[in-house]
Protein backbone atom coordinates (compact mmCIF):
# COMPACT_ATOMS: atom_id res chain seq x y z
CA UNK A 1 0.00 0.00 0.00
CA UNK A 2 1.35 3.11 -0.94
CA UNK A 3 1.82 6.33 1.55
CA UNK A 4 -0.30 8.14 -0.17
CA UNK A 5 -2.69 5.75 -0.07
CA UNK A 6 -2.31 4.81 3.55
CA UNK A 7 -3.06 9.09 4.08
CA UNK A 8 -5.87 9.11 2.10
CA UNK A 9 -7.61 6.55 3.76
CA UNK A 10 -6.85 7.44 7.32
CA UNK A 11 -7.68 11.50 6.43
CA UNK A 12 -11.49 11.02 4.84
CA UNK A 13 -13.92 12.87 7.56
CA UNK A 14 -14.82 9.43 9.36
CA UNK A 15 -12.96 7.77 12.17
CA UNK A 16 -11.02 4.83 10.54
CA UNK A 17 -10.51 1.23 12.78
CA UNK A 18 -7.03 -0.24 11.03
CA UNK A 19 -6.46 -3.94 12.06
CA UNK A 20 -2.72 -5.14 11.20
CA UNK A 21 -3.23 -8.89 11.42
CA UNK A 22 -1.35 -11.23 9.36
CA UNK A 23 -3.01 -14.69 7.83
CA UNK A 24 -0.96 -17.09 10.35
CA UNK A 25 -1.27 -15.19 13.42
CA UNK A 26 -4.27 -16.37 15.44
CA UNK A 27 -5.03 -13.95 18.15
CA UNK A 28 -5.63 -12.02 15.00
CA UNK A 29 -8.22 -14.74 13.80
CA UNK A 30 -9.81 -14.62 17.37
CA UNK A 31 -10.29 -10.61 16.63
CA UNK A 32 -12.25 -11.14 12.80
CA UNK A 33 -15.75 -11.52 14.78
CA UNK A 34 -15.18 -8.69 16.79
CA UNK A 35 -13.90 -6.33 14.18
CA UNK A 36 -17.35 -7.46 12.47
CA UNK A 37 -19.47 -6.71 15.37
CA UNK A 38 -18.07 -3.15 15.73
CA UNK A 39 -18.40 -3.09 12.07
CA UNK A 40 -22.49 -4.02 12.57
CA UNK A 41 -22.59 -1.81 15.39
CA UNK A 42 -21.44 1.45 14.26
CA UNK A 43 -22.30 0.98 10.38
CA UNK A 44 -20.96 3.67 7.83
CA UNK A 45 -20.47 6.20 10.91
CA UNK A 46 -16.89 4.55 10.96
CA UNK A 47 -14.54 2.86 8.36
CA UNK A 48 -12.53 -0.32 9.38
CA UNK A 49 -9.14 -1.41 7.05
CA UNK A 50 -7.89 -4.62 7.68
CA UNK A 51 -4.31 -4.54 6.63
CA UNK A 52 -2.14 -7.34 5.85
CA UNK A 53 1.59 -7.29 7.53
CA UNK A 54 2.77 -9.78 5.31
CA UNK A 55 1.73 -7.97 1.83
CA UNK A 56 2.47 -4.07 3.41
CA UNK A 57 5.75 -4.64 5.51
CA UNK A 58 6.77 -1.48 4.61
CA UNK A 59 3.63 0.48 6.00
CA UNK A 60 3.75 -1.78 9.06
CA UNK A 61 7.26 -0.74 9.65
CA UNK A 62 6.96 3.16 9.43
CA UNK A 63 4.21 2.73 11.82
CA UNK A 64 6.31 0.35 14.21
CA UNK A 65 4.01 -2.51 14.12
CA UNK A 66 5.66 -4.80 16.10
CA UNK A 67 2.93 -7.45 17.15
CA UNK A 68 0.05 -8.06 16.11
CA UNK A 69 -3.17 -7.62 16.10
CA UNK A 70 -2.10 -4.37 16.64
CA UNK A 71 -5.69 -2.34 16.25
CA UNK A 72 -5.02 1.74 15.67
CA UNK A 73 -7.82 4.65 15.32
CA UNK A 74 -7.35 7.50 13.31
CA UNK A 75 -9.66 10.65 13.43
CA UNK A 76 -9.04 13.18 10.73
CA UNK A 77 -5.64 11.81 9.79
CA UNK A 78 -4.20 11.80 13.27
CA UNK A 79 -3.43 8.86 15.08
CA UNK A 80 -5.53 8.87 18.26
CA UNK A 81 -5.33 5.56 20.05
CA UNK A 82 -3.29 2.68 19.40
CA UNK A 83 -3.32 -0.97 20.93
CA UNK A 84 -1.62 -4.18 20.50
CA UNK A 85 -3.29 -7.48 21.22
CA UNK A 86 -7.06 -8.41 21.18
CA UNK A 87 -9.50 -6.01 22.25
CA UNK A 88 -13.51 -6.65 23.01
CA UNK A 89 -16.32 -5.81 21.03
CA UNK A 90 -17.29 -3.02 23.90
CA UNK A 91 -13.95 -0.81 24.24
CA UNK A 92 -13.32 -0.80 20.42
CA UNK A 93 -17.02 0.55 20.07
CA UNK A 94 -16.53 3.20 23.24
CA UNK A 95 -13.17 4.54 21.51
CA UNK A 96 -14.76 5.15 17.89
CA UNK A 97 -17.77 6.95 19.83
CA UNK A 98 -15.29 9.59 20.88
CA UNK A 99 -14.53 10.44 17.39
CA UNK A 100 -18.14 10.94 15.96
CA UNK A 101 -19.43 13.65 15.39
Amino acid sequence: MAKTNFHNLIDDGLPVLIDFYADWCGPCKAMMPVIQEVKEELGDQVRIIKINIDKNEELAQQLEVRSIPTLMIYDKGELQWRHTGGQSKQVLVSKLEEYLD
